[in-house]
């Protein structure tokens, strides 16, 4: 399903995805430079993130890519200076960071894999805004990408839903606490087919099991999710913070 942008709600904002050579980070990061944003994309490999902004700039889009592994405190700082230098100010912040280095049960799982789970997709996000915050201005928007694993742990990613669930109270908490000048909301995709979950396609059986817990019985696209994120990110969501946004073709999923 390819981009189809009519509006441009973002003409002369500065955005930060984080995880945005690839996937969903990748997907969202085009749809917010589509639409005017001057968008700086990160990962953790330089080799990534210049294949990403080649490919973003053959689009006529404003990209500035920096290498950031959000695990690390020098990089995080590096990331939000260099955006401040260069477009003086930051407008929406989508942090799309997370790994899943295993996939087993939750109290198999070793003890420095927990740590890593939550090291990088909870408290790497809090350490970034920590960053961010004086940089951030009235009508500022930060959008956290969580799951719908957040609400249903999948048996062999537990502890990765469980962070995504964390996530979930993190909108909450920062919401009330950066109210009223920034917005803080967060998007729940549902199985999107992408190298980070390469494991929904594995196989013909796996990807229809997925499909057929749907409403939709189709998985998504990183557009789809994008979308959603771009909506939330926007003036069209200027009364919306605090909130989660499903976005899983209807897969049951509310706690």
């Amino acid at each position: 399903m390819e981009n189809k942008v009519a509006a441009r709600r973002f003409e002369g904002r500065v955005a930060i995805v984080t995880a945005s050579t690839q996937g969903i980070g990748y997907g969202i990061a085009e749809r917010l430079a589509l639409e005017g944003a001057s968008v700086v994309i990160s990962s953790r490999k330089q080799k990534n993130v210049d294949e990403a902004v080649e490919k973003l700039k053959a689009k006529g889009i404003h990209v500035l890519g920096v290498v950031c592994h959000v695990s690390d405190a020098q990089q995080r700082k590096n990331l939000i200076n260099t955006t401040v230098e260069k477009y003086g100010k930051i407008d929406v912040i989508v942090s799309n960071a997370a790994v899943n280095p295993v996939n087993m049960p939750l109290l198999e799982t070793k003890e420095s894999i927990l740590d890593k789970l939550w090291e990088t997709n909870v408290k790497a996000s809090i350490l970034l805004l920590k960053e961010a915050a004086p940089h951030l201005k009235k009508g500022s928007s930060i959008i956290f990408v969580s799951s719908y694993g957040g609400y249903q742990p999948q048996p062999s990613m537990a502890m990765y839903g469980v962070t995504k669930t964390a996530l979930l109270g993190l909108t909450k908490a920062l919401a009330a606490e950066l109210a009223p000048n920034v917005r803080v909301n967060a998007i729940a995709p549902g199985f999107v087919p992408t190298r980070f979950a390469a494991f929904v396609t594995a196989n013909e059986a796996t990807k229809k099991s997925f499909e057929d817990i749907t409403l939709l019985k189709r998985l998504g696209t990183p557009e789809e999710i994008a979308a959603a994120a771009a909506f939330l990110a926007s003036d069209d969501a200027s009364y919306i913070t605090g909130e989660i946004l499903i976005i899983a073709g209807g897969t049951s999923s509310r706690l």
